[in-house]
C-alpha cells in the first residue's frame, strides 16, 4: 500500500472493523492512539484508493450520519455497501 504513515495506520485499522459494524471517525482516531485526529482520520478515509477492499465505508460521523465516501459511486455506494452488510444509517 502507498500512503503516509498516518494514512497507513488508519487504513490498517479499517481492515479490522468487522463486516456489519461501523465506527466513527473519532473512535478510529482513539483506536490508533491519536484521539484528537478525527478530522485527519476522515481525510485519510477520503484519500483511500483501496475502497472497498479497505472498508472506509464502515466509518461514519459521530452524529450517526453517513459522512463521505471516496470510492466509485460516492455516498450512494457507501449506503449500498452498508445496507448489504445489514447496517442502516439515517
Amino acid at each position: 500500500m502507498n500512503g503516509t504513515n498516518f494514512q497507513l495506520k488508519v487504513w490498517n485499522y479499517l481492515k479490522t472493523i468487522p463486516k456489519g459494524k461501523v465506527k466513527t471517525y473519532k473512535q478510529v482516531a482513539i483506536a490508533i492512539k491519536r484521539p484528537k485526529s478525527a478530522r485527519a482520520v476522515a481525510n485519510a478515509c477520503g484519500k483511500n484508493p483501496y475502497a472497498p477492499k479497505i472498508p472506509c465505508h464502515r466509518v461514519i460521523r459521530s452524529d450517526g450520519s453517513l459522512g463521505g465516501y471516496s470510492g466509485n459511486g460516492g455516498t450512494l455506494k457507501k449506503r449500498q455497501l452498508l445496507k448489504s452488510e445489514k447496517v442502516f444509517i439515517k
